[in-house]
């Protein structure tokens, strides 16, 4: 018997109480807080019997954990930063994208389905998730480099995947003009970014600086997230995701020089919201669709794990990076996120709730996110064994390699 709840306040006492209830357990058990909030999503969704949240009305509030997460991240990242890193990162994401979407498609045929479900199937587990991998990096502790990367990388594929929506959403309506409509779709994003950006530059930083020199915090607290929600509201009404925005946000609070301040100020609403957002990614499970397919989501999940891990890893390798690093980044980007669902939906047919390329990318977005924590721990044991037993002539080859890269780059490289 299954009883859904009338009204927010009760979708929320539930949703919070049985949260709380699965995150002390996973905590005596020493196990990632993000799996005790999927474990609560899974209990108070439709698909399992008893007393469930309604599924619209917590989606609704979880949107505002993506974007006080991706807010977080842009924190950490002043301009200058990301003009470094966009070149590397940006060419690692462009490869591991590519790399996944051919992997995908290849499973996608083996199993049998048409070629339009096998490209939708490649680009659902190309994108890693910004969010998973933020709240990731909270429980687990990684070196600076590695998470300045990983967070280029996974940003960079942020914006790759919003022009791949725009491909395929072409090509789902009938189009045939899909590399127009992708040149089109690429000259809106950049214009609208660069445009953000000058503006905001302009008058962000100087607006943040002044609050700050009010000495209130609750006052800086509520003005950054009037930005934050602001610049999401933009985004979204320019018909991109709203984690641009956010992010953009934060990145632009980050250079008045209070980034540090307004992160301590957020993390207990970020924490809150964030919690919700992974209890709603648990509620979308269905538990008996996906023990129907489980030979399909295991295969998925699999190349998810290893595509990215070697891809990631591999690319890299080839900008120049130490070959731990290297393979921590990998481990750390094993993982997909809300985007995939966006681009599952793509193949859904209308009037339907849910499809199964859709159900299966939750699957792996469940499983992948749960795996998550636990892979980033491995790596440093993982790097430590490759150090070890990486043959000598491939050790120069990488320093030679490395030190090649380093000649051409430091001429062009901004000042920090």
């Amino acid at each position: 018997m299954a009883i859904v709840t009338n009204n927010f306040l009760e979708d929320m006492a539930l949703v919070m109480c049985v949260a709380a209830l699965a995150t002390v357990i996973c905590q005596s058990l020493h196990q990632p807080l993000v799996v005790g909030y999927l474990i609560a999503g899974i209990v108070v969704g439709p698909d399992v019997p008893g007393v469930y949240a309604n599924v619209e009305r917590i989606q609704m509030v979880s949107d505002l954990g993506v974007i006080l997460l991706v807010f977080s991240i842009g924190l950490e990242f002043r301009f200058r930063r990301l003009m470094r890193l966009a070149p590397t990162a940006g060419l690692v994401a462009v490869i591991q994208v590519v790399s996944m979407v051919f992997l995908g498609h290849l499973v996608g045929r083996l199993m049998g389905w048409r070629a339009w479900e096998s490209l939708l199937t490649g680009a659902t587990v190309s994108i890693s998730g910004a969010v998973i991998v933020a709240k990731a990096f909270e429980e687990v502790e990684v070196e600076p480099r590695v998470r300045e990367l990983v967070f280029g990388i996974v940003l960079s594929e942020d914006v790759v995947a919003i022009l791949m929506l725009a491909v395929l959403i072409t090509m789902a309506n009938g189009g045939r003009e899909s590399v127009r409509a992708f040149s089109i779709t690429a000259e809106h994003l950049s214009s609208f970014i660069v445009v953000l950006i000058v503006l905001g530059l302009i008058t962000v930083p100087y607006m943040v600086r002044g609050v700050a020199r009010l000495k209130r915090r609750e006052t800086l607290l509520t003005t950054s997230m009037g930005l934050c929600f602001g610049f999401a509201m933009i985004a979204e009404r320019a018909g991109y995701t709203v984690a641009l925005g956010a992010f953009l946000a934060g990145s632009m609070v980050a250079e008045s020089g209070q980034g540090a301040e307004v992160e301590k100020l957020i993390e207990p609403v970020r924490d809150i919201f964030g919690a919700i957002f992974f209890v709603s990614v648990g509620m979308l499970i269905d538990p008996k669709l996906l023990a129907t397919h489980w030979h399909a989501l295991a295969a998925l999940t699999a190349v998810v794990v290893v595509g990215k891990i070697v891809s990631v890893s591999l690319a890299s390798l080839a900008i120049g990076e130490r070959p731990g690093v290297a393979l921590k980044t990998g481990f750390a980007m094993a993982q997909i996120g809300v985007f995939s669902f966006l681009i599952a939906q793509v193949g859904t047919a209308p009037g339907a709730r849910r499809s199964i390329l859709y159900s299966l990318a939750v699957g792996v977005s469940t499983i992948t996110a749960f795996l998550s924590p636990f892979l980033i721990r491995a790596s440093n044991p993982a790097a430590d064994w490759l150090d070890r037993h990486l043959p000598t002539p491939l050790q120069s080859a990488v320093a030679h390699y490395d030190e090649r890269l380093d000649r051409v780059r430091k001429p062009t490289e901004p000042e920090e």
